[in-house]
């Protein structure tokens, strides 16, 4: 059964009724924008420009992860949410009255990126944030809930990372997602679930058309659910292609879950902007990727998760998994291919993004590659890279603490002692 001829959705005529759903399913004030006890100071939320603090972090050993370079003694000076200087202590002039927060005896680094997140509450956003991901892409929602906790960030930055949303799952098998617009509901008549070129673009129509920034679809099954075979092929080359087509026609870019070879190949030639997870990614692939310039966002964390399941079947499949995916990573990292640091946190756990720099390291990354992985290399995934990842002039405010040289130890990013958004102590 196919749809019948409609024209897109119009982006005023459910947009807001949708995000009030979104807001109050995740828990957020992001429509009234009334969260004014988050804000800055003598900042009024919703009032157009997004939320920002005045602050110095001062004493610390800052870390540039774009250029490796090491201040001791460092002073870093964020006004209106934005860095305006930063250096050794005596070359930066600190504008007086304005909150210090000491970082005397501790290393500073600009927030880390969890590119690939699924955070579906208000307080799954703060969970994510306290733990250090101060950026972060959705990996896509149910209920477009992520969109909600977007507008959330903008409004209040100490309550959630500001947020690359996906909106809904470009998915054969919708589910109760067909109940999150009404311009998808008629998609539940469909007998063969969302699999014509249609369909297809009707979910992208309709997410772009809510204010979603990325697209997520999959290739393959999920490794999660023991009853899915996750090298079972669920979408064609032509169908991603679709995909691909009606986002670019938006100027979006689409992510992808995926794990066999033959399901990763036709997912990044169809032009896919991340392969996501890509356990079993082979070397052709990784050559087109590099080519490209196709990202790879392993999510080594959610694999290591599943080793430590109580469900044997899972278990056995995160034990097999993991150490075939760390070795992509290598092999993606020394053939040139882009890489992203991505947790795939969903279900009310979020796990620190630290962790997933850390199983980076663990594959054969240096540490400075794998930082780079959850900070520079992320945020230009996220097209945020002039504003995102380190803590330079005109830079984002966001920082982390951490209580050692993650340079030597990158588990020291998986507990942050600080964390700041927007020059906002969280």
């Amino acid at each position: 059964m196919c749809l019948e001829a409609t024209p897109p959705p119009p982006p005023s005529v459910t947009r807001r009724g949708v995000l009030a759903g979104a807001a109050a399913l995740a828990g957020t004030v992001a429509v009234s924008g009334t969260a004014a006890a988050a804000s800055p100071k003598g900042t009024a939320p919703g009032a157009g420009a997004p939320a920002g603090g005045d602050l110095v972090i001062r004493g610390g050993t800052l870390l540039d992860p774009a250029t490796g370079e090491v201040t001791e003694d460092a002073v870093v000076v964020i006004t209106g949410g934005t860095v305006r200087a930063a250096g050794r202590e005596g070359t930066v002039t600190v504008p007086r009255g304005t909150e210090v927060l000491d970082a005397h005896g501790q290393w500073v680094l600009p927030g880390l990126v969890d590119a690939h997140i699924h955070l579906s509450t208000a307080a799954e956003a703060r969970d994510a944030l306290h733990k250090g991901a101060t950026s972060a892409r959705s990996g896509s929602t149910t209920f477009y809930q992520d969109i909600a906790v977007r507008e959330l960030a903008r409004h209040s930055p100490a309550l959630a990372p500001r947020l690359t949303a996906a909106g809904v799952f470009v998915t054969p098998d919708l589910g109760d997602t067909v109940l999150a617009d009404p311009d998808l509901t008629p998609l539940a008549r469909l007998k063969d679930g969302v699999r014509s070129a249609e369909a297809l673009r009707r979910v992208v129509e309709v997410n772009l058309a809510r204010g979603a920034d990325v697209i997520k679809t999959r290739v393959n099954e999920r490794a999660g659910l023991p009853e899915q075979d996750p090298l079972a092929q669920v979408y064609s080359y032509e169908q991603l292609a679709e995909i691909v087509a009606a986002a670019r026609r938006r100027g979006k870019g689409v992510l992808c879950h995926s794990y066999s070879e033959q399901g990763c190949h036709d997912a990044v030639t169809a032009g896919i902007r991340s392969l996501e997870h890509g356990a079993f990614v082979g070397e052709r692939t990784l050559t087109e990727m590099r080519r490209r310039g196709t990202y790879f966002t392993p999510t080594l964390t959610a694999i290591a998760g599943l080793a430590e399941s109580t469900n044997p079947v899972l278990a056995e499949r995160g034990r097999t998994y993991l150490p075939v995916l760390k070795r992509a990573v290598l092999a993606a990292h020394e053939l040139g291919v882009p890489l992203a640091a991505g947790t795939d946190s969903s279900g009310g756990t979020v796990r620190p993004i630290g962790r997933e720099v850390e199983l980076m390291r663990a594959a054969g990354l240096s540490a400075l590659d794998a930082l780079r992985t959850a900070t520079t290399g992320a945020a230009r995934l996220l097209g945020t890279e002039r504003t995102v990842g380190r803590l330079a002039r005109g830079y984002a405010g966001d920082a982390i603490l951490v209580t050692g040289d993650p340079l030597s130890d990158v588990t020291v990013l998986k507990q942050p002692t600080r964390v700041v958004r927007a020059g906002v102590p969280v």
